[in-house]
């Protein structure tokens, strides 16, 4: 059985001091494909090194973090341009846009959107959105955007079934997480009316972990949690989650 963790954070800081056990932990339980989401420039060099680390398992996005488009968005984005430009990515993400923490850089968080979403065109990538209280605001900038060429995986997807289905309507798949395992996260109220063929899995380490190790650091190898959830919602065995979610995402990413 092998599985996918399409969006997990394996340079993030949290994992400084066991990172290498992490990834093992993981790949034990079956997991050996790892897609890996930028924020800002920053965290570039970290992402590389792992990737040169496990050549064989981790696979690079590129893009600007929404929470990240600050004052000094356009030099950002120059630093995601360039770095589409000389190197090789499988995906533009994670970008999109947050209303969360802070309403005050709409503007330019969509613009930034609009222009990385233009990038995954010009380079033939998927898209990996990140949406946070934002809904109406991202399905609008994807509605002005919509055509073949647009396609990705709406990452931590937490809205409501129409949500869903107007997500999929846009060439994304549904990143489903930890948040499938909560009591009050509602899209195991549903989840069961969306086709498999339209998910995939993610944990989104060191964030959301899924219960029962809620509010601890997550690890991809608290993906099998996830897997069992939806086991447990579709009716039918992990193997074939796990066999269908990989395909899927090699559908999006292209390996």
């Amino acid at each position: 059985m092998i599985l996918t963790d399409t969006h997990t954070h394996l340079y993030s800081e949290a994992f400084d001091k066991d990172q290498s056990e992490v990834i093992k932990n993981a790949m034990d339980r079956g997991i050996e494909r790892f897609f890996i989401p930028a924020i800002d420039s920053t965290y570039t060099e970290a992402m590389f090194r792992l990737r040169d680390a496990y050549p064989t398992n981790i696979f690079l996005m590129m893009g600007l973090h929404p929470t990240h488009v600050k004052e000094n968005y356009e030099v950002e984005l120059r630093h995601v341009e360039e770095m589409l430009t000389e190197h090789k990515f499988y995906a533009v993400g994670e970008i999109g846009i947050d209303l969360y923490w802070d309403k005050s850089f709409l503007k330019q968080q969509q613009e930034a959107f609009r222009l990385q979403i233009g990038w995954a065109k010009k380079y033939k990538l998927p898209i990996v959105i990140h949406c946070r209280d934002a809904f109406d605001e991202v399905f609008e900038v994807l509605e002005s955007e919509k055509s073949d060429d647009l396609y990705g995986i709406f990452h931590c997807f937490t809205g409501t079934s129409e949500q869903a289905q107007q997500a999929i309507s846009y060439n994304m798949k549904l990143g489903i997480g930890g948040v499938v395992t909560f009591k009050n996260g509602k899209i195991d109220t549903f989840l069961k009316e969306i086709p498999l063929h339209h998910i995939v899995l993610e944990t989104d380490s060191p964030y959301l972990a899924p219960v029962p190790f809620r509010g601890k650091r997550n690890e991809s190898a608290y993906l099998i949690k996830v897997l069992e959830k939806l086991s447990e919602i579709y009716g039918t065995s992990k193997e074939k989650i796990a066999e269908i979610t990989t395909a899927n995402s090699k559908e999006v990413f292209g390996i």
